[in-house]
């Protein structure tokens, strides 16, 4: 179905929130493309018309490390009109804890995917160093 518009519309995207307990890790991906190529980032990306916010994050999540969740849990949005030099970007971010940290495999935009302790983590893209910081605040 299209869709024309008279005015602007912000594109939406979806990024995972994926933790390990013992020990306290997180998987991040490697951006293998502008903006921010060579950073490290949360899994994610834009969701597609034809699926849920949910689904979009596993599907994301699956094609960027290989992983899958067996549950995930809508954390917050986000959408600082200068989070994306790209465009206008609203992402939706959802978290879930795996029992073991799993190989991740960099894919499709990923140059690489691994896990990094949660007490060491390098700089990141986008404005995921603030969504991380919001979720460790309330969520430890």
């Amino acid at each position: 179905m299209m869709y024309t518009y008279k005015y602007p519309r912000p594109a939406l995207t979806v990024d995972a929130i994926v933790l390990t307990k013992q020990p306290a890790k997180i998987l991040l991906i490697k951006r293998k493309k502008d903006p921010f190529a060579g950073m490290w980032a949360l899994p994610g990306g834009f969701i597609e018309m034809d699926e849920t916010l949910e689904q979009a994050c596993r599907r994301e999540l699956k094609e960027e490390t290989g992983l899958t969740a067996e549950t995930l849990t809508q954390f917050k949005a986000y959408g600082e009109p200068d989070r994306d030099p790209r465009h206008r970007t609203i992402s939706i971010v959802f978290y879930t804890f795996l029992k073991t940290p799993e190989k991740p495999k960099g894919m499709d935009d990923a140059a690489d995917a691994k896990w990094f302790s949660i007490n060491n983590l390098p700089p990141l893209a986008f404005d995921h160093q603030l969504i991380l910081k919001d979720f460790f605040s309330e969520k430890r």
